[in-house]
């Protein structure tokens, strides 16, 4: 039988097979999984194979896993050269940012955008809290709106108090799976209260057939829409750690540098110091954002390569 991850906590699952029936699911204690490195074997979003273990419990085990069309992983919280990866097989990526109470860095926004560059999940930047912005606030929120639709990302100005952008992001979530990430305290848990009203109920449950409660920020958990399409909630994030990523392949992961990387003089310049660079040269003529040059160099120095 065919199923779906609903959430993961590591040792014991939820699923949903294709009537919409869920079950508690745990790993088959045979089953292997060759070249694992995250700390995650199994992820939300993920397709598998169930089996019936006890009907009374309602509890299956899952016998196998399909090939992930995608997926988004960062740094282990807890191991720091491993991986966890985030959610499987999504379709776009919602970041969640503030520009007040709290303010979202660029750095952090684009570490996300890295990652799902990296791995072609197509994102998109909601600027949530609108209610809060001020002249200040709403003049920063302009110029960035400029600086990442200019790359090609799709921005969106919302208010889960003032209902603000909720229709367009209903539009971008209909039929489609999505992630949706952001700091702790960026309101997303009062859009998607709004997207899903019975979600309130359901978001502090503590899990009663695990015996243990659940850690609210530790786990990731999808949700059916109303109208079609479903959502991966993730935990509020401090960091967004990269992994699996070289200096060499960053620039790759920059729209705008992407697109310019032939004309530089040297196959493997970084950017930097090389001569005859025609991304410090974009830079220079105002083609390529300052701040989003800066936001490159300083991803690139906290990149720790792996020495073999």
């Amino acid at each position: 039988m065919k199923a779906l991850i609903y959430k993961s906590t590591g040792s014991w699952y939820i699923v949903k097979n294709e009537s919409g029936k869920a079950y508690n699911a745990r790993l088959k204690g045979v089953f292997k999984i060759d070249d694992i490195t995250s700390t995650n074997p199994i992820a939300v979003g993920d397709e598998v194979d169930i089996e019936m273990e006890n009907e009374i419990e309602n509890s299956v085990v899952i016998t196998k896993i399909y090939n992930r069309r995608n997926y988004i992983n960062r740094q282990s919280p807890r191991a720091k050269h491993q991986h966890h990866i985030i959610a499987a097989n999504v379709d776009q990526s919602f970041m969640v940012a503030t520009i007040k109470e709290p303010k979202t860095s660029q750095g952090f926004i684009d570490r996300f955008l890295v990652a799902s560059e990296m791995y072609h999940v197509p994102p998109v930047i909601i600027f949530n809290k609108a209610d809060l912005y001020k002249k200040k606030e709403q003049e920063k929120f302009e110029v960035w709106k400029e600086m990442y639709e200019q790359v090609g990302y799709k921005i969106i100005l919302a208010s889960a108090k003032e209902n603000r952008g909720i229709n367009e992001i209903r539009e971008l979530l209909k039929d489609k799976i999505t992630l949706i990430s952001g700091h702790s305290g960026v309101g997303k848990s009062s859009l998607l209260n709004i997207l899903i009203p019975e979600l309130n109920l359901r978001t502090h449950d503590v899990s009663d057939w695990s015996g243990k409660g659940v850690h609210t920020t530790t786990f990731a958990e999808m949700f059916d829409i109303p109208g079609g399409g479903k959502i991966i909630d993730t935990p509020g994030m401090r960091e967004f750690g990269l992994v699996d990523i070289s200096k060499q392949e960053l620039s790759h992961y920059f729209p705008e540098m992407r697109e310019r990387l032939n004309n530089c003089q040297f196959n493997n310049c970084l950017h930097i110091n090389e001569p005859g660079c025609a991304i410090k040269e974009s830079v220079a003529d105002g083609e390529i954002s300052e701040d989003r040059y800066i936001s490159y160099y300083n991803i690139l120095e906290s990149i720790v390569e792996k020495t073999y």
